[in-house]
């Protein structure tokens, strides 16, 4: 991923030495709360809807565009990304994916194409796919051969900055618990190579393949976190940390806890929504982590299991309560009600509560792939499917809050 934070804040971090271990950071040198949001978009031929290799033709339309920093290529030529810059509150990462999607949009029409946001593409298939020539994309697929060449999915990133490295290992603890309802809420990707699979994220499923995936172990501190990155790049494992894709990660550089975990979500309300749940979150264990508290956190096979089961029946999922330890599994749409009563007063302190307030609206017409499938049952026609995801892409007005 591109960096989406400017070297002046990066480069006024600290250096973490542990056990011969050290690993610089970025923890405490912005402001806390930030936001930064990363989104993965196919480039679609207007006619078939099929995934065109034209990502060279985009870069070159918007060479000299003050918009071109924000636009990038990705591991196939199929794929475009866009990142925001540092947002303050979700209204302003509103703001800005709005201006960045219509651009994009606008963009590829003039050039025989279509953009979409989903976690998959329904039919297209990954072996006509080609790679981006740039060294760190060849370098991937030569390591991890048909893993990575079948990795045609697309997610929705979002970083959040915090003030300390020690709070920032306790937060993705919290966060750990709450996997599957972001799964859930995201999942947007029911069909793979042309059929439906049955699961609401296939893009999960696809992704798991890859090394260094999942949801993150659950880490003592930043010391116990350094070690272990340094192991992995002493011996060659991985050449930074970057090469670890967990579910949520740290991102020490820029100084945020970077949630990995969303299939890329077709309607810009809905990523506002979850990036104001995120956000509140966030502040939620960090505040618990300032008072003394105890963050909770689960063992990874538990939450593993929560995961699984949001992306194989999304907003339906029978999920473990792992906060109460409940014997019987409970509706994670219950779950989320419930985070959603622990994340208000932070919204509303955050200035966010109108933007938080989508989380309920997915919960009541449903998520992207209970959506795809909808149109899908209504005619059978897979291209309808993308020709939806596609006009709902294009969409970017995003209602005022009242």
């Amino acid at each position: 991923m591109r960096q989406i934070y400017p070297p002046s804040i990066t480069g006024k971090g600290s250096r973490y030495a542990a056990g011969g271990s050290v690993l610089d950071h970025a923890f405490g040198a912005g402001d806390q709360y930030t936001l930064g949001v990363e989104e993965e978009y196919m480039l679609l031929d207007s006619e078939t809807f099929d995934l065109v290799q034209h990502i060279d033709t985009v870069l070159a339309a918007v060479t000299g565009h003050e918009l071109e920093p924000r636009i990038n290529a990705e591991l196939m030529q199929s794929v475009l990304e866009v990142a925001t810059p540092v947002c303050h509150t979700p209204a302003d990462v509103a703001a800005q994916l709005r201006g960045l999607r219509s651009y994009v949009c606008e963009t590829a029409r003039g050039r025989g194409m279509r953009v979409g946001s989903a976690g998959t593409h329904p039919f297209s298939l990954f072996e006509r796919q080609r790679i981006t020539a740039k060294d760190r994309y060849r370098a991937l697929v030569d390591q991890m051969q048909y893993i990575a060449r079948r990795e045609l999915i697309f997610g929705l990133h979002v970083h959040v900055a915090v003030d300390g490295p020690e709070k920032a290992i306790q937060v993705v603890n919290g966060l750990i618990a709450h996997l599957a309802e972001l799964v859930a809420l995201s999942a947007n990707s029911p069909f793979w190579r042309g059929e439906p699979t049955g699961l609401h994220s296939s893009r999960h499923m696809v992704f798991a393949a890859f090394p260094r995936s999942g949801p993150p172990p659950r880490f003592l501190n930043y010391a116990d976190y350094a070690e272990v990155i340094g192991q992995l790049e002493r011996t060659g494992c991985i050449a930074d940390y970057t090469h670890i894709w967990w579910d949520i990660r740290l991102h020490p550089r820029l100084g945020t806890i970077e949630i990995r975990i969303c299939d890329a979500v077709t309607q810009l309300e809905d990523v506002v929504a979850i990036t104001a749940l995120c956000q509140a979150l966030v502040k939620h264990y960090s505040e618990r982590f300032d008072a003394g508290e105890e963050v909770p956190s689960f063992h990874r096979i538990l939450t593993t299991e929560n995961k699984w089961l949001a992306a194989r029946y999304g907003l339906e999922a029978p999920v473990m309560d792992l906060v109460t330890g409940r014997r019987n599994r409970m509706p994670i749409a219950q779950m989320i009600r419930r985070t959603l009563k622990l994340a208000e007063p932070h919204a509303r302190e955050l200035g966010s509560e109108a933007e938080l307030a989508g989380v309920a609206e997915i919960l009541r017409r449903g998520n992207g792939a209970d959506r795809q499938l909808r149109v899908f049952n209504a005619n059978r026609d897979i291209v309808e499917v993308v020709r939806e995801i596609a006009a709902l892409t294009e969409v970017t007005t995003v209602a005022e809050p009242a």
